[in-house]
């Protein structure tokens, strides 16, 4: 028996602000016991919500199986979804929607988990974490790109890394590298990493990566941090969360869990690592602790 015939799918449209968006709700076709958490699956972008090589379809599917219904959807402007395409900085409205929209499609479950990829994490940390609703949040390789932190992790890991690679080596003695244009690269990266830990400039606008802080400050529930080691966006994450006062302290607290896949790129690409993922996902989800269910239920407009 395949995974979809585990599982029932169903069409949920939705309105946020005006616009028709679109989602598949996927459940277990059979589960016995206590409700279990219905989880909200967010797409990085700008992708919709089947996701790169099908993920959130494997993964929906994975986690309707162990009991867990779930809810992809395209955000404003992509996909199905009306609307022009909006960035992650701008998709509040769309998330407390389909999150409310998830919780009137699931009433008996406790609470709602986010699960989010890249600028996905990033949203769901600025627009979800205070929501009663939300039990905890998934973030893999959360976004949390500056230019200094995008040239800090270049020093640190492309520089080095390709140092070390023999195809390199064999390009620049064939002539095949452009070392004067190299090497500058390499010096501006250098001056660009050394802004990363200085205050921003303007302290009236609080940039994003700020306000992901502030989220998990608030957020009520616990963290799953899951990084991968061939991913820049994960090392830039890392270097932001390293060098910046407001996230200091944050991600050593007991509510986060952090799983490494050493070798996993951005999306997950080869089905192990997915199903790595999937594998951690399910041993948090098991661990964790219901709240009271709210009583709000209906989409917000």
């Amino acid at each position: 028996m395949s995974s979809a015939d585990r599982v029932q799918e169903s069409v949920l449209p939705f309105d946020s602000e005006g616009r028709r968006l679109w989602g598949i709700v996927s459940r277990p076709t059979r589960h016995g016991g206590a409700s279990r958490a219905a989880v909200l699956i967010v797409t990085g972008g700008p992708q919709y919500r089947v996701g790169s090589h099908r993920m959130f379809v494997l993964l929906a599917r994975r986690l309707a199986q162990a009991g867990y219904p779930t809810l992809r959807f395209d955000y404003t402007g992509m996909g199905d979804s009306e609307g022009e395409l909006c960035t992650f900085a701008d998709a509040g409205a769309d998330l407390r929607n389909a999150l409310a929209a998830l919780r009137a499609a699931c009433p008996d479950a406790p609470g709602v988990v986010v699960w989010g990829l890249c600028d996905a994490a990033s949203a769901a940390l600025m627009f979800l974490a205070r929501e009663p609703e939300l039990l905890g949040i998934v973030a893999a390789n959360p976004w949390a790109r500056s230019d200094a932190t995008l040239a800090a992790a270049r020093v640190k890991h492309y520089y080095l890394q390709r140092l070390l690679q023999p195809d390199f080596w064999r390009k620049l003695l064939g002539g095949g590298v452009r070392w004067r244009q190299s090497i500058g690269s390499f010096w501006r990266d250098l001056r660009g990493a050394r802004t990363a830990t200085r205050p921003e400039a303007d302290a009236r606008a609080l940039p994003f990566q700020e306000r992901m802080a502030q989220g998990l400050r608030d957020m009520q529930g616990p963290l799953l941090l899951v990084m991968s080691g061939n991913d820049l966006t994960a090392r830039e994450f890392e270097e932001y969360a390293g060098s910046s006062h407001a996230w200091r302290g944050l991600l050593s607290t007991d509510r986060v869990r952090r799983v490494d896949l050493v070798e996993a790129d951005h999306t997950f690409s080869q089905r192990r690592w997915l199903s790595q993922v999937e594998d951690a996902t399910l041993d948090w989800l098991a661990e964790l602790r219901p709240r009271a269910r709210s009583p709000r239920a209906t989409p917000i407009t």
